[in-house]
């Protein structure tokens, strides 16, 4: 079973695999990510991850046992305690319930280590997958947007509160 992973640097070389090797797959479904990323790659993480290090994002690789990168789980435009969720699973893992698992994590991520209250995500209404993920990890439709040009909807999932941990100071 892959490993999530807080992406830093070193996932940079299977990182760039995963997206040119899924492009195709991944534009059949959602919009592609355009030329130009692939041509500033480096540049463009270099960002993300100085970005992340502030906190206004939080990105993520499922990594197999041999290194590849079998996924991403985003959480992007973190503010006032909400953020929105992004996924994308290579084909070669596609339908093996590695989406369901990974957004149950960064549920449980999103509360207890990010201290979030709520995800939005949003999907094409075509991209069924996507539409089940979302569905069998507790995120509620809450209304048809247009992404792209292409008909969707758009999803919200609130949060548990964060537990204290039990070496908190108790409350008086």
């Amino acid at each position: 079973m892959p490993v999530m992973q807080l992406l830093d640097l070193r996932h940079a070389p299977a990182l760039l695999e995963f997206e040119q090797k899924n492009r195709t797959y991944f534009a059949a479904s959602i919009p592609d990510r355009g030329d130009d990323y692939f041509a500033h790659f480096d540049a463009r993480l270099d960002e993300l991850l100085t970005d992340q290090a502030a906190g206004l994002l939080h990105f993520h690789v499922l990594v197999a046992d041999d290194g590849a990168v079998l996924g991403r789980v985003n959480l992007v435009d973190v503010e006032g305690g909400s953020a929105e969720l992004g996924y994308r699973i290579a084909e070669e893992a596609a339908g093996r319930g590695l989406a369901t698992a990974a957004v149950h994590q960064i549920c449980e991520l999103a509360a207890t280590e990010y201290g979030l209250t709520a995800l939005r995500a949003r999907t094409t209404l075509d991209n069924a997958g996507s539409r089940a993920v979302l569905a069998r990890t507790g995120f509620t439709p809450i209304g048809e947007i247009r992404l792209s040009g292409r008909p969707g909807l758009s999803f919200v999932r609130n949060l548990p509160a964060a537990r204290p941990s039990d070496d908190s100071p108790a409350s008086p």
